[in-house]
């Protein structure tokens, strides 16, 4: 309790607390958390032999390809084994990514786990990420000359992240979105607007200057948006903020009423009902109804801002033969597959792991009896400080903890407590 004092009046200035229980659970916490980053990726063994992998974790070296090389990624087991001391960008996740560890790319490195490598892979897409730059600013992460408090989204179609601030339209709540589609994305892959009008959570529009970098403003400005009307020709109006507010509202409650999939409750015949679900398979064989285009003939804006979208909004894209191959051609093809979200790769990280996963020390605690439990508790109290005093001078003097220093940590610790243990007096009674 913040400002209890003991009964002595004395202020309790000593740290709090915590029991092994409480690490043990905060441990867990943590390894699902390494799990659903690393979705299930091996440690040991380079993944070029699986060719493009579908999605994995990534890393960029820049010891090895600095700014103004050519950019190269690696995977976890490379991240390890062949640059175990270099300086290391994580990239989270890419997709259709095949590791670039010892290829051409790497003038002085031979990959230690697969050395016979081709010497490039032209299925690879490369993005600032890889020299530690991100969002529209081209800033690093984290950025120590940046002062402003602001979470970082991952674009689903280009997999570059960027500062909320920097998307034109201020973020929802994170548990309220899904995946995030940039503003070069939504221009690039203009479609989506027509999408976006039905299924896009309603954000407010913001507009950010280089003077007030980080103060949100709702637009009210007298920008030209693009409206498709009924017949599907482009007018260009004005939208003050009133109708940029009304918008989401509008969308508020037509996402309420499309994102309910019960049967109808309609009173029609049932033969008007056959007759519906024939003329709806006729149509799907012919692919002659198009969901875009059915969407194209309402009204819909366009902006210059990125769109959130909710849990299982690919789902509702078309898949007629026409927008198949129009995201081949914006090579999106991606969206129409359910296993290609960052969702679905984390769930399979965290199943992966968990399979028949046991936690010994969970194990040893829950086998011993009380004494043994409080000895344990001590002796953990007591490697937790000296460690924390041991790595406080490497903070404080700005140096890299190496593996012979932590090597070096327990054996000192170990001839302690042998100490300790020999300077004890034992009595009967």
């Amino acid at each position: 309790m913040a400002g209890a004092e003991r009964s002595g009046g004395r202020p309790a200035e000593q740290e709090p607390v915590v029991s092994l229980v409480d690490v043990l659970e905060e441990d867990e916490e943590l390894e699902n958390e390494a799990c659903a980053v690393l979705g299930g990726s091996d440690s040991e063994k380079c993944s070029y032999s699986q060719g493009s992998v579908k999605r994995q974790a990534l890393y960029a070296c820049s010891t090895c390809t600095p700014e103004g090389e050519e950019p190269a990624g690696i995977c976890l087991a490379c991240s390890y084994e062949c640059h175990g001391s270099h300086k290391l960008f994580e990239l989270y996740t890419k997709r259709n990514f095949r590791c670039d560890c010892g290829n051409s790319k790497f003038k002085n490195l031979e990959c230690k786990l697969l050395p016979e490598k081709g010497k490039l892979n032209s299925g690879n897409k490369y993005n600032d990420n890889f020299f530690g730059l991100y969002c529209i600013c081209k800033r690093p992460y984290p950025d120590p000359e940046d002062e402003i408090p602001d979470e970082m989204i991952q674009c689903v179609v280009c997999e570059d992240w960027f500062h909320g601030r920097h998307l034109g339209a201020i973020p929802p709540e994170s548990g309220d979105f899904q995946e995030m589609v940039c503003q070069a994305c939504m221009k690039r892959c203009s479609f989506l607007w027509a999408y976006a009008a039905q299924l896009a959570v309603p954000t407010v529009t913001k507009i950010i200057t280089a003077e007030d970098d980080g103060v949100l403003n709702v637009d009210g400005t007298e920008d030209q948006k693009v409206i498709k009307t009924e017949n599907g020709t482009n007018n260009h109006e004005s939208i003050p903020e009133e109708s940029i507010l009304e918008k989401g509202k509008v969308i508020r409650e037509e996402n309420k009423t499309e994102q309910v999939d019960e049967p109808s409750t309609s009173s029609g015949s049932e033969s008007d009902l056959q007759t519906v679900s024939i003329n709806e398979h006729q149509n799907t064989e012919s692919h002659s109804v198009c969901k875009l285009q059915d969407l194209r003939t309402k009204k819909y804006v366009k902006q210059d801002t990125a769109t959130y979208w909710p849990h299982n909004w690919r789902n509702k894209l078309c898949t007629c033969s026409d927008c198949m191959k129009m995201y081949a051609d914006l090579e999106v093809l991606f969206l129409t597959d359910e296993y290609d979200t960052v969702l679905a790769y984390e769930n399979k990280g965290k199943s992966d792991q968990g399979t028949d996963r046991r936690d010994p020390l969970m194990d040893t605690l829950n086998s011993m009896n009380r004494v043994q439990q409080v000895e344990l508790i001590c002796e953990y109290n007591d490697l937790k400080t000296e460690l924390k005093d041991y790595l406080r001078r490497f903070a404080d003097e700005g140096t890299v903890v190496k593996r012979e220093d932590i090597q070096q940590f327990f054996e000192e610790f170990q001839s302690r407590k042998r100490r300790r243990l020999d300077g004890m007096q034992y009595y009967c009674s």
